[in-house]
């Protein structure tokens, strides 16, 4: 293992005397890219990663944890409010300088020592600079004081992630406007804030700053919020919107964007009304990081998301050396499918180069989990939490399916854990099998009733050996009991 680098590494002319030689080269440091690393490492390889910014990535430091960690208190008085007793305690508004202090702790403050601490633990070394292709299993990387030159003799893995998309909207791009970075770090509240975008980011993004004071106002194109959940979830996210006073339009779209002469943001609506507000939120889908990685010198096309197979090898590359894990391949863009992703890459990486690997269907080396058992919590008011198909994506790929409803409010659970619980769960039956194919958990606490309908997809198990396991009483976990007597149990 080569000694580990940090910050500014002397520069080389990529001439091969300089060229520093690992088994695995990583571009990004985010949790894919470290995820790759560790395992290249425990498999017996060296491994190094380059990184151009924080280490850690996006999820530490601009999307996961600070938007959690701004939904969380308002969720929390929330829920107060919903049970009598507590709801007459709870009169007061929340903190808002404590809440963007707790955030901030979440953020390590914006700084990765911790997360470099951790890389040097491993061991995998760390070079911090820009990162680009420069040939077969060649690494070229710009540092403050020079260029690297690096040499992979197993593979190199790009990581780089996702960032937000901008629109082509008149004007937009030079509005200043914010993209989650922005949102999830700002020092102060907005006093109006326009959100464009009513899918996941957009929609967490609206309730967290509503509820630390701001009037937020909801442009989506779509004629419903979170389009890619159930129906019935979309219906109970935007009701509680509403109700907690954000403004939400359906079926429109932004025509042009500009900041007024008092700096103030002015957005023109497509059905002609203008709103205004002090900023503006662009949460309108990701683009891959990977217009300037040198893709061009392994023949694929700069900007493009890469394809690759379930060992996370990307297609087309001859001699199979280049990979690329996360958001960078769209397969799932999420953080804990970037990590498993990471995962099954480090460890076909590691097994490829001992000659050993078996990449068939729920192997070690095969995401399988990506194509129909990805389980996703939208930390919106209501929570949603899902794993595997819609209804309405089952029947599009061509299952005989039975969605199955029923209230969680309706449990003992339920209306032990809010007065009046509002929520809704579903599964959807593969009937020719009779094993779930998919779930769906809308309501306050849901979150964590996630995972046993993920242990129920992956591992496939029929629903008459489901029927015995038998939820706690009185739990909201009663929901599994009462879905499976609906669908005839």
């Amino acid at each position: 293992m080569a000694d580990m680098q940090e910050a500014d590494t002397p520069g080389a002319d990529m001439q091969e005397a300089d060229v520093q030689e690992y088994d695995v080269i990583v571009i990004g440091a985010g949790s894919t890219g470290e995820n790759v690393a560790e395992r290249a490492v425990k498999g017996g390889l060296t491994a190094v990663i380059v990184e151009s910014e924080l280490v850690g990535g996006e999820c530490s430091y601009w999307a996961c944890m600070p938007s959690k960690a701004l939904l969380r208190p308002g969720q929390a008085l929330a829920d107060a409010k919903r049970v009598a007793g507590s709801r007459e305690a709870a009169t007061g508004t929340l903190d808002v300088q404590a809440v963007l202090a707790r955030r901030d702790s979440f953020t390590s403050h914006w700084s990765d020592k911790g997360q470099v601490a951790w890389l040097q633990g491993v061991p995998i070394d760390l070079i911090r600079g820009r990162g680009r292709l420069a040939g077969e299993r060649r690494v070229e990387v710009e540092t403050s004081t020079g260029s690297v030159g690096l040499a992979a003799r197993q593979a190199v893995v790009v990581a780089t992630g996702s960032a937000a998309a901008l629109p082509p909207v008149a004007g937009l791009a030079d509005s200043r406007p914010w993209t989650t970075r922005e949102a999830t770090s700002a020092k102060k509240v907005p006093e109006d804030l326009i959100v464009l975008g009513g899918g996941v980011a957009g929609c967490e993004l609206a309730q967290a700053w509503a509820s630390l004071g701001s009037r937020v106002t909801v442009v989506e194109m779509a004629d419903r919020v979170l389009a890619a959940a159930e129906p019935f979830a979309s219906e109970l996210v935007l009701a509680s919107m509403r109700a907690g006073g954000i403004e939400v339009h359906l079926g429109t779209a932004a025509a042009s964007v500009g900041r007024t002469g008092d700096g103030r943001v002015r957005v023109e609506l497509d059905h002609g009304r203008a709103i205004e507000g002090d900023e503006v939120l662009v949460a309108a889908g990701r683009r891959p990081q990977t217009a300037d990685l040198g893709l061009e010198s392994a023949g694929l096309e700069p900007g493009s998301w890469l394809t690759v197979d379930d060992s996370m090898r990307v297609e087309g590359v001859q001699g199979g050396w280049l990979y690329a894990a996360g958001d960078v391949n769209h397969r799932a863009l999420l953080t804990h499918q970037g990590k498993y992703q990471g995962r099954v890459c480090g460890d076909a990486i590691a097994a490829r180069a001992r000659g050993d690997i078996d990449t068939g269907q729920w192997s070690q080396y095969s995401a399988s989990a990506d194509h129909a058992a990805v389980p996703s919590v939208i930390f919106t008011d209501p929570e949603v939490a899902s794993i595997g198909y819609t209804e309405a994506r089952a029947i599009e790929a061509g299952l005989k399916v039975r969605a199955v409803d029923y209230p969680i409010g309706n449990t003992a659970g339920g209306s032990l854990y809010a007065d009046d619980y509002n929520g809704q769960a579903r599964i959807v039956v593969d009937e020719d099998r009779k094993v779930i194919v998919g779930a769906t958990f809308v309501g306050a606490g849901v979150a964590e009733l996630l995972h046993s309908a993920t242990v129920a997809v992956v591992a496939e198990v029929p629903l008459s050996r489901l029927w015995h396991a038998v939820p706690s009483y009185p739990t909201i976990s009663e929901v599994w009991l009462r879905l499976l007597e609906a669908y005839g149990l």
